[in-house]
């Protein structure tokens, strides 16, 4: 039997992710507070003490998920009192509210018996509709293309707590926009992906994928994953591979080896996204580049080699154009499901920016967690997503 974390903490509750830990400390808690976010999770916790058996929780859990999610949205699209003085279109707020939710629901005591399976599905329900994964919309009108855009929540947390992640800000940003193209109007549907290994070894993407890749009138017509990646440009990533380079995530674990898909899987997938048109397109102030940079093990073996001009014929992954780490495998994930699936609609990787503070707050110890530099290269970064958008969705025909 296990024992219990602290006092009062039942013993089928599993120890605190990494991620969780982090909201003891001094940047979540003014992020929360300076968005108006704190409060989320004590409403939260009250409604959850007001559940009467698990299916009353299930509700509950998907109810405040999903307003969460709609709050940011909202907030981020300028509908709605906007609380605090942080940007609108920070992304910050919901992901340490989300965990703070999800640390409410790991500490609750229900008056009932809850078994860890029920409480790790209700955990599940949580992540889904707080990242806009179960937004269910009725289809959209006659001749409107429908666009996916995926995100990341913040990383690279321990080297500084007060990242943002300018995908996650753009899945706010324009989840619902309609956009109007050279081939007519196109909507977004939105989500947003944790940075954990894990959680894409058990399916996550192809979960919120599938129902959206297959025939019938949620079926996109385009559909872009996008993270955060180097500095100063963007990136069309050609070429995805089946590798994992071992970078801890978010919850501090490391993967290392073949990516865990199941079935047959190629060394390799490849972009459809009408790259040449993209990045001709002028779309801001940052160059865009049609990137075709892999490494690899060539066919017969020997060390990695890094080349542009995509993989050679047999050769083993080693990193796609995005790299080894989870941009890479959504990339790869997405595309590989749309080749089984037999999508017939473009899509693929895009690398945005690196985000960075303002000269002169570039310490996490003594910097603030917001700088007008900061607010502005986002912004910047999401008006770039949305033409980038714009300018692949007009090449539909």
């Amino acid at each position: 039997m296990r024992l219990p974390l602290h006092p009062g903490v039942p013993a089928d509750v599993p120890p605190p992710a990494g991620e969780e830990l982090r909201l003891e400390r001094t940047v979540p808690r003014e992020i929360l507070r300076r968005s108006g976010f704190h409060t989320a999770a004590p409403r939260f916790a009250r409604a959850l003490a007001e559940s009467r058996d698990p299916a009353g929780a299930a509700r509950t859990v998907r109810r405040h998920g999903r307003a969460l999610w709609r709050t940011a949205v909202d907030r981020a699209q300028g509908r709605g009192p906007v609380e605090g003085d942080l940007g609108h279109d920070d992304d910050r707020p919901l992901y340490w509210a989300r965990l703070a939710l999800g640390r409410e629901l790991r500490n609750w005591e229900p008056a009932f018996t809850l078994p860890a399976a029920v409480r790790a599905a209700l955990a599940a329900r949580l992540e889904r509709a707080s990242r806009g994964q179960d937004d269910v919309r009725p289809p959209v009108a006659e001749g409107v293309r429908r666009v996916l855009l995926t995100g990341f929540d913040p990383f690279r947390l321990d080297a500084d707590i007060r990242c943002s992640n300018p995908s996650g800000a753009a899945a706010l940003a324009l989840d619902g926009v309609t956009l109007e193209t050279a081939a007519g109007p196109a909507r977004v549907e939105a989500v947003v992906f944790p940075v954990r290994w894990y959680d894409f070894t058990d399916g996550t993407v192809e979960h919120v994928l599938r129902p959206r890749f297959r025939p019938g009138p949620r079926r996109v017509d385009l559909f872009a994953t996008v993270s955060q990646g180097r500095d100063g440009r963007f990136d069309l990533e050609r070429f995805n591979g089946a590798w994992r380079g071992g970078h801890p995530d978010n919850a501090g674990v490391s993967a290392t080896g073949p990516v865990p898909v199941p079935g047959e899987q190629p060394q390799w997938t490849a972009s459809t996204l009408p790259y040449a048109a993209i990045a001709a397109a002028g779309t801001g102030a940052f160059p865009v580049h049609d990137r075709t940079t892999v490494t690899e093990v060539p066919a017969g073996g020997g060390a990695p080699v890094t080349r542009d001009g995509g993989p050679t014929a047999g050769s083993a992954a080693r990193a796609g154009g995005g790299g080894d780490y989870l941009s890479n495998e959504i990339a790869y994930r997405a595309t590989l499901l749309r080749d089984r699936l037999a999508l017939p609609a473009p899509g693929g990787h895009v690398h945005t920016p690196v985000l960075h503070f303002g000269p002169g707050n570039t310490e996490p110890a003594t910097g603030t967690v917001t700088d007008p530099a900061f607010v502005a290269q986002r912004l910047a970064i999401t008006a770039q997503i949305r033409a980038l958008l714009v300018a692949a969705a007009g090449t539909l025909g």
